[in-house]
């Protein structure tokens, strides 16, 4: 047991990064990635959404979801309500997450911008509640797996937009060929992190 959750966490994190291998939640990774410090803010509030929309999709999965109903003497499954239902818990978690920073850090508010609520639509969050939800091994069809691995698809998105940050802001730094500034330079510097990363595919 102890086993697979080391493979969950591992793959999580490094071998199937949600940006650089899944390429799920791209735009907050180019958005943010200019300043270290809005990359660390951002990454603390997708952690936060990541863990709780993961927990609570689980539960919402397990308990209700996964049953079927008897409409006009045909069952039918309530799986097709898992997209609806987990954007409105996305939606109210980022809410909360907003409310939070909106009272305790505002100039992190501010630095956020329209990248805060977009998480509410960050492909990210929502693919890992619907991988959640679709899973078939014991360990993460459970309430706890799911959670667990949101959590560490979060530290794994966490990891590589702060990374890529932190490349960013040396770049900035540096002389740059003029055809190759800007987002040309980013660009290029993404491809090449996301190769690095497919060094740790042989680790599960």
């Amino acid at each position: 047991m102890l086993h697979e959750y080391l493979i969950l966490t591992i793959g999580a994190i490094l071998v199937n990064n949600f940006v650089l291998s899944k390429f799920l939640g791209i735009c907050p990774f180019l958005g943010v990635s200019r300043k270290l410090d809005t990359a660390i803010g951002m990454s603390g509030a997708v952690v936060f959404v990541m863990t709780l929309a993961s927990l609570v999709t689980s539960v919402i999965n397990i308990t209700l979801l996964s049953h079927t109903i008897t409409f006009r003497g045909d069952s039918v499954s309530l799986r097709f309500l898992d997209t609806l239902i987990f954007i409105v818990v996305i939606a109210a978690l980022v809410q909360l997450v907003e409310i939070i920073l909106q009272k305790l850090a505002p100039p992190l508010y501010q630095s956020l911008g329209i990248y805060l609520p977009l998480i509410t639509t960050n492909c990210a969050v929502m693919g890992v509640a619907t991988i959640n939800a679709h899973a078939t091994t014991p360990v993460q069809s459970s309430w706890y797996g799911s959670t667990l691995y949101g959590f560490c698809s979060a530290l794994g998105f966490s990891l590589a937009l702060i990374l890529f940050a932190s490349l960013r802001e040396k770049l900035d730094l540096a002389k740059i060929p003029k055809p190759f500034q800007g987002m040309s330079i980013a660009l290029i510097t993404a491809g090449i992190l996301a190769m690095a990363f497919i060094g740790f595919s042989g680790l599960v």
